[in-house]
């Protein structure tokens, strides 16, 4: 009895054995009879439009059902289709059809890269399938690397080898994009040796070590100018370092990196300047800029042969103006060189000993728009020695004061000429150009003569009438650059004259003398103008003058 149950269990685990391996059997599947690629380039500029294939090819028997595919971009990548998107999802609903054995389906993913040289960007994809009648979901994965070629874009230092020591200096970083799509929020970093001093940069930054350039387009750049002082002993060397990159999906990327070393050496020329006399100058558009450069031999040792050059850069500089006696240049050109020839310092110079050169330049009153916060610069060079000296320019500023009747704003009658005894009604109009640089607490004021007054029309409603003291005050407040010159800035505002006895055969007052007052936020100067008294002159002899 035994025997026969030992027998049937026997048979019995050899059925569920058979059952078992035929179930597994038919639910194997070999993985290599799909192949799945990605074909894209080796490598790639930065904003090189990069086309990535994916390809997936049943070389098996089986129908491959409910295919999904996902698609990864590189790091720091930007899709053409989507640009937020790194991550992307074929579902079987956009596949073509099922994946039959011997067919293929493929894809095309399009993006920009973007990355440093030499930086590996790779990219990947997984396929999920489920072979026919096997309940298992299979997966292949495989990836592609690019590696970034060029970054199509200049950055680059404009620094001396040698810097002297505790004086303060001037240096730049030029930037030039040739990359074929325009770059936004793109960042300028700098990492500054520690024993430097930041002074000022043109333009200001988020920080004293960090800029943002909104839009760099194609084929445009820009300048940073940053001075500063360096400290330390002579002999030693420091290190600037720089790096450009740009924000892609909310991260920073990093571009391209620069650093520059620089050599400390002992002061041994000190180089001043100063312009009208002052060594702070503020210009006004029109002035006339007597410079004087002066030198002197710091050092130990003589000097021989030296030549100064003055390089003068600016917008509003009259080049056209510049008298230098001593000096050599061309009509029109920007630099200046003296030598020993005609200066007699510059052929030898003791320790101890100074010089001094000169020469006179006239400031435009350009009323180009395109001029804005305007500076000028002097750039000074002498032997190893360099310096540059920096001025700021007030905005220009035009006042208008007119008078009128029977105008589109108000209609005053009048009458004109103007009669004894009797009330005429005029429009004054005071109107405004401010031309360079943003003006904050802008006022105008004057005071109203005693047979004057205001009917109260006013337009707009911004003139305000001290009675005790007469004066009328247009308070405007800020005034952005560019205000008025295109379209007018004004207010008008209609005044009654009721002219006497004393003055028949001449002319009235209408407004005494005016004055504008602002400050300027550029050079933070105060600024002052005055317009002459207006008075019936300006109808002419004919109708200006009182008659009884």
């Amino acid at each position: 009895m035994r025997n026969k149950i030992f027998v049937i269990f026997i048979i019995l685990f050899l059925v569920l054995a058979g059952v078992s391996f035929w179930y597994w059997q038919k639910n194997i599947y070999s993985k290599e009879d799909v192949k799945v690629e990605i074909i894209g380039p080796e490598s790639a500029n930065v904003g090189e439009e990069v086309e990535y294939i994916v390809r997936i090819k049943n070389n098996g028997s089986v129908r491959l059902e409910d295919p999904r595919l996902v698609f990864e971009f590189p790091e720091f990548s930007i899709p053409l289709d989507d640009a937020n998107i790194l991550r992307r999802t074929i579902e079987k609903d956009q596949f073509d059809r099922m994946v039959y054995p011997g067919e293929e389906e493929s894809f095309e993913f399009r993006a920009y890269l973007f990355g440093k040289e030499k930086e590996i960007r790779e990219a990947k994809v997984t396929f999920y399938a489920r072979p026919r009648d096997i309940k298992a979901t299979y997966y292949w994965t495989t990836s592609h690397i690019t590696i970034i070629e060029s970054v199509p874009l200049s950055f680059e230092f404009d620094l001396l080898s040698e810097i002297e020591a505790g004086k303060q200096f001037e240096f730049s970083l030029n930037y030039f994009s040739s990359i074929d799509l325009p770059l936004s929020d793109v960042r300028i970093k700098i990492d500054y040796p520690s024993s430097f001093r930041f002074t000022e940069s043109e333009p200001k930054g988020l920080s004293d070590d960090e800029w943002l350039v909104s839009v760099l387009n194609k084929a445009e750049g820009g300048r940073i100018i940053i001075r500063g002082i360096l400290d330390g002993e002579a002999g030693r060397k420091k290190t600037f370092r720089a790096e450009i990159g740009v924000a892609i999906l909310n991260k920073y990327v990093p571009l391209k990196e620069i650093s520059k070393r620089v050599l400390l050496v002992e002061p041994s020329l000190y180089i001043d300047q100063t312009i009208n006399g002052k060594r702070d100058y503020i210009a006004n558009p029109g002035d006339v800029l007597r410079y004087q450069i002066n030198f002197k031999n710091i050092g130990d040792r003589p000097f021989q042969d030296l030549f100064l050059v003055v390089k003068l850069r600016g917008d509003l500089l009259d080049l056209l103006s510049i008298k230098a006696p001593d000096g050599n240049f061309a009509p029109g050109d920007n630099t200046i060189i003296w030598d020993g020839d005609k200066v007699s310092s510059l052929r030898f110079l003791e320790p101890g000993e100074k010089g001094e050169v000169e020469f006179w330049v006239n400031l435009k009153e350009d009323k180009d728009l395109g001029v804005k916060n305007p500076r000028i610069e002097s750039e000074v060079r002498l032997g190893r020695a360099k310096r540059v000296f920096s001025i700021k320019i007030n905005s220009k500023i035009e006042l208008v004061q007119e008078a009128y009747i029977d105008d589109e704003i108000f209609g005053s009658e009048g009458p004109l000429p103007p009669r004894v005894n009797q009330e005429s009604v005029f429009t004054v109009i005071w109107g405004v150009k401010n031309y360079y640089n943003q003006l904050k607490d802008v006022k105008m004021r004057a005071i109203l003569p005693e047979n004057i007054s205001l009917t109260g029309q006013i337009e707009p409603q911004k003139l305000t009438f001290d009675s005790k003291t007469r004066e009328i005050l247009w308070e405007i407040g800020e005034l952005p650059s560019g205000t008025g010159v295109e379209e007018p800035y004004q207010i008008a505002f209609q005044i009654r004259l009721k002219p006497n006895k004393d003055q028949a055969g001449g002319y009235a007052t209408l407004i005494n003398q005016a004055t504008f007052t602002a400050i300027d936020e550029w050079t933070e100067q105060e600024l002052s103008k005055e317009i002459s008294p207006l008075t019936t002159e300006f109808f002419g002899e004919e109708k200006g003058k009182i008659v009884e």
